[in-house]
């Protein structure tokens, strides 16, 4: 219903609307002003499985990925997750003049991390202020809301359209307009359904206005279609200098991946959510993301840097989410980056801050790689193994969708050691016996059965693994890479571990190959990378990941010369993980000041504008980066924070904080949710 109010509280109200709040000193926002559309990379507001990226262009999207649709289009001749219907866009009209950014002012986006929300602000002339607001709704995972508030600086005509569009790659587009009309609520309905590139996939979005008019007080809709891969829904209001009018478009989408029934389903849950009303939908939606921030981590003593470290976990919780078997890819639902595919960065990166702090995720991404493990043991048999041979970049099947022209497709092997590496650390988080019975042992034999007949013993009568391509990626089809050696190394004893906690006798043959597995030595006693490596760059961390997350070199004087030999051959312009694990053994050590210098270099050089999402590399154009994200929140938890999983589960180790901090929080870790405090 048109509000009036008096002139006094248009002033007030403007703080709210065109001209935005300043956040500068919270926590929990990041705020974009000056916007440069041509140097403008986007914030994702997602919910693990649909994610909006913001658009330079006022009241736009630039994309809506869904996860868990994939098809084969574009580079690579590989399956690709997809974009969905563009069903959060608007176009406004103001006095029958189309908006636009040339004629708004005080543009500014406020992300609100606590509760998930993305809120644009801006002036049209001297005639309204529109405040918009963007949510995946947590509850509700196939479901956005994006409310709106027009005030009225003086008497205008303004006309919202709700618009539907389809992207370039969605095909056979088909568009639906029908209103349901019940006593108590009419719902408008505008559908678009479309088949994926190949075919293979139907797509479906639905969307619907919420009025706070009461039935038969709503505005009169017009639907306009203008062609296949676009139509409208529009209303006009008349308002008074002074008036404000809110309303809220709620959209829905799904595939036949999800669903058999992707179009009715999408309509379905757009009346659910449209007969939810805003408010319940904003009031269930905050009460999930209230229960995600249980768990924090807390820095006293500087506000950047904790509104930093707010931003990475919001990013690793907006892409994953607890009874799902969805994974994450190193771009999360940020676009279209690296395809979706899930690589290593899960296991070794994004997953382990989710596992101290919500192992119910954690359990869904292991889940992911659990329901593909006959994929992986149909790769193993193709490439003359035993076991499972879990593909380096993993589409919605499972399969290996690295393209032909990338070496780490069929020899970067070291990722099946990692899955199996991320099976046996949530056991000893969450000691679920069932889940071992039923999950992880059935997993770790087979990644353990890999390994045993992938080493080769030699004249030496040690074993040897041959022919890889090493987690440093300048080195490929090298022999006995030092990580790759040293996973299977671990990995061979937690499957044996798990075994004897289910009291079933391990295959004497794991025991064998881990105890003969080499790990190379340069003549200096540092550790080699590989067995023909002799001092050239590396791309990224290898060696020194023997250290952490691996426990094959626990000697302090070993760690030290791999840390200081490997620390000046890193390549400066490689991503940013291997600084986080620089800063984390820094940390672990007592080096302290030395491990806080490093740590800003984890993600700072990677921020591009006008949000500070972190991109691949410093300078790179890719973001988000999340697996960068989850690299900088490592050096938190088990760097400074000290925690460390071991057989009696998640532990403290002796540490100490940096001097520019006060104190270090870490809130709701593990399924017991306790908290670590350092002074």
């Amino acid at each position: 219903m048109i509000q009036k109010i008096t002139l006094l509280s248009v002033v007030l109200l403007q703080s709210l609307t065109g001209i935005a709040q300043d956040v500068s000193n919270s926590v929990w926002h990041v705020q974009a002003k000056n916007i440069d559309p041509n140097n403008y990379y986007g914030v994702t507001v997602a919910n693990g499985m649909i994610g909006i990226v913001s658009s330079a262009e006022p009241l736009k999207v630039k994309d809506i990925v869904l996860n868990g649709a994939f098809d084969t289009y574009g580079r690579g001749r590989v399956s690709n997750i997809m974009k969905t219907f563009d069903f959060a866009n608007m176009d406004m009209d103001v006095d029958g003049q189309r908006l636009d950014r040339k004629r708004i002012q005080n543009y500014a986006q406020t992300l609100d991390m606590q509760h998930a929300s993305l809120t644009t602000t801006f002036d049209h002339a001297d005639k309204i202020s529109v405040k918009q607001t963007i949510s995946a709704l947590r509850h509700l995972p196939h479901t956005a809301l994006m409310e709106v508030e027009i005030t009225a600086k003086k008497d205008v005509s303004v006309t919202p359209h709700s618009v539907l569009s389809a992207p370039d790659m969605l095909r056979d587009v088909k568009n639906f307009y029908h209103l349901i009309d019940r006593p108590h609520s009419l719902i408008p309905l505008i559908t678009s359904v479309a088949k994926s590139p190949t075919g293979k996939n139907t797509v479906a979005a639905s969307n619907s206005f919420i009025f706070e008019e009461e039935r038969g007080k709503e505005p009169a809709l017009i639907h306009e279609e203008w062609d296949y891969g676009l139509h409208r829904l529009k209303f006009t209001i008349q308002l008074k200098a002074g008036q404000i009018y809110r309303f809220a478009v709620v959209g829905s989408t799904t595939s036949s991946e999800h669903v058999a029934d992707p179009h009715n389903e999408a309509e379905r849950l757009t009346i659910f959510a449209a007969l939810e009303r805003t408010e319940r939908l904003k009031k269930r939606h905050t009460e999930a993301w209230n229960k995600l921030w249980e768990s924090d981590i807390v820095i006293e003593g500087d506000a950047n840097v904790q509104r930093d470290v707010h931003f990475a976990l919001y990013h690793l919780y907006s892409f994953a989410r607890e009874g799902t078997a969805y994974s994450l890819s190193p771009m999360g639902l940020s676009g279209l980056g690296y395809n979706g595919h899930v690589f290593w960065d899960t296991e070794l990166w994004m997953y382990p801050p989710l596992l101290v702090l919500h192992p119910e995720i954690a359990k869904s991404l292991l889940e992911y790689r659990f329901q593909r493990l006959e994929e992986a043991k149909n790769n193993a048999f193709s490439h003359g193994y035993e076991g499972a041979m879990f593909p380096w970049e993993s589409d919605n099947e499972g399969q290996e969708s690295t393209p032909v022209w990338a070496l780490t497709g069929p020899f970067q092997h070291h990722i099946t050691g990692d899955i199996g590496f991320a099976f046996w650390k949530y056991y000893q988080v969450t000691k679920d016996k069932i889940w071992l019975r039923d999950r992880g042992y059935p997993l770790l034999k087979e990644v353990a059965d890999f390994w045993a007949s992938r080493a080769e013993k030699g004249n030496d009568g040690k074993y040897h693994i041959i022919n890889v391509v090493c987690a440093d990626e300048y080195a490929e089809n090298v022999d006995d890479n030092a990580f790759t050696n040293g996973m299977a190394k671990e990995v061979l004893g937690y499957a044996a571990e798990a075994a004897r906690e289910l009291g079933v006798t391990p295959n004497p043959k794991w025991t064998e190959v881990a105890t003969g597995l080499i790990i190379p030595k340069l003549d200096n006693g540092v550790t080699r990378e590989h067995a023909t490596y002799n001092g050239e760059t590396i791309k990224q961390a290898d060696v020194n990941l023997l250290a952490y997350p691996l426990k094959v070199v626990t000697d302090i004087t070993q760690l030290k010369k791999d840390l200081d030999y490997y620390e000046t051959r890193m390549d400066k312009n490689g991503p940013a993980m291997s600084f986080a694990i620089l800063c984390l053994l820094n940390a672990r050590l007592g080096n302290t000041e030395k491990a806080y210098q490093l740590f800003s270099q984890t993600y700072k050089p990677n921020e591009v504008p006008p949000f500070g999402v972190i991109a691949e590399t410093a300078g790179g154009t890719n973001p988000y980066f999340a697996t960068g994200a989850g690299g900088f929140l490592q050096t938190l938890l088990n760097g400074f924070g000290g925690l460390d999983i071991t057989k009696a589960g998640i532990i403290q180790l002796k540490t100490k904080i940096p001097s520019q901090w006060k104190s270090l929080t870490l809130k709701g870790v593990g399924i017991e949710k306790r908290t670590f405090v350092v002074r």
